[in-house]
């Protein structure tokens, strides 16, 4: 019996220690926020959330949205000044390919409340977009 309880509250012990581990894991990753590399895969697809608006010019997209969501999701991905340079020719990229869809693209982050840290218009050079906010104070 003795050992029984013995082995209850090992179990117990273990499973507290895993909790306080993933609690201090979560806290790492949030404190400091791993940067993943953005790329014109992940931005294409982002984008392609809003594939209606783009391709019809409705439903407008509204903030909670899917189509929201992802710009949102493309702002955090923008978060340094390698990924918003990534971003900027990914979504220039995508301006030309579609440009009779160019317009709606540009309008997606106002639409949905969020600012890229970029104008999208094809004479944006994605170049000089971190120096520029720096100069902002961005």
């Amino acid at each position: 019996m003795m050992f029984d309880r013995y082995n209850k509250m090992m179990r117990i012990s273990s499973v507290t220690a895993a909790a306080r581990m993933i609690v201090v894991v979560a806290i790492v990753l949030f404190r400091f926020r791993v940067v993943f590399a953005a790329d014109c895969t992940t931005v294409t697809s982002l984008v392609s959330a809003c594939s209606s608006f783009v391709t019809y010019g409705s439903p407008n997209p509204i903030p909670g949205s899917p189509c929201c969501v992802a710009m949102t999701s493309l702002n955090n991905l923008a978060n340094s000044g390698d990924n918003i340079r990534t971003v900027c020719r990914c979504v220039m990229e995508l301006i030309s390919n579609y440009s009779p869809n160019a317009t709606a693209i540009s309008t997606l982050p106002g639409f949905c409340g969020v600012s890229l840290g970029f104008t999208i218009d094809p004479n944006t050079d994605c170049e000089y977009i971190d120096q520029y906010s720096k100069l902002k104070g961005g």
